[in-house]
């Protein structure tokens, strides 16, 4: 439970918990762009696309997920989350090409399927 709610921090969902009574919305970043989340009160044994959360971030950093709406192989926000951790000084992280690149390059490290959670996207430029 306390990496679901780190991620919902994250995420800046301003639910206190993932498994509140009602719903939490927030934001996220999808290839540059943010897009709107829900976070209902259920949780989830198996994630099944990938979500990156930035554990030493910079201002403005949300969490971000690799697939959307519309996208093949989207299952719903059924997430295997991912941690990021900057190995130099933090900077904006706002696409899974974005993550996947900073890891080439050594400016992070990423820990793999260290939980899961579920968050569906809200659909994305008309999906």
């Amino acid at each position: 439970m306390a990496a679901i709610v780190g991620i919902v921090a994250l995420m800046a969902i301003p639910a206190g918990s993932a498994f509140a009574a009602t719903p939490g919305f927030g934001m996220l970043f999808y290839e540059g762009e943010i897009v709107r989340t829900v976070v209902p009160p259920s949780e989830i044994k198996k994630g099944l696309d990938d979500f990156y959360a930035v554990t030493n971030s910079t201002n403005g950093q949300l969490g971000i997920a690799a697939v959307a709406p519309g996208d093949r192989g989207y299952h719903g926000g059924h997430w295997i989350v991912n941690e990021v951790t900057f190995n130099v000084e933090p900077y904006l992280l706002d696409s899974e090409q974005a993550v996947l690149d900073a890891e080439d390059k050594g400016d992070v490290s990423i820990d793999r399927n260290v939980s899961a959670f579920l968050c569906p996207i809200q659909p994305v430029r008309g999906n």
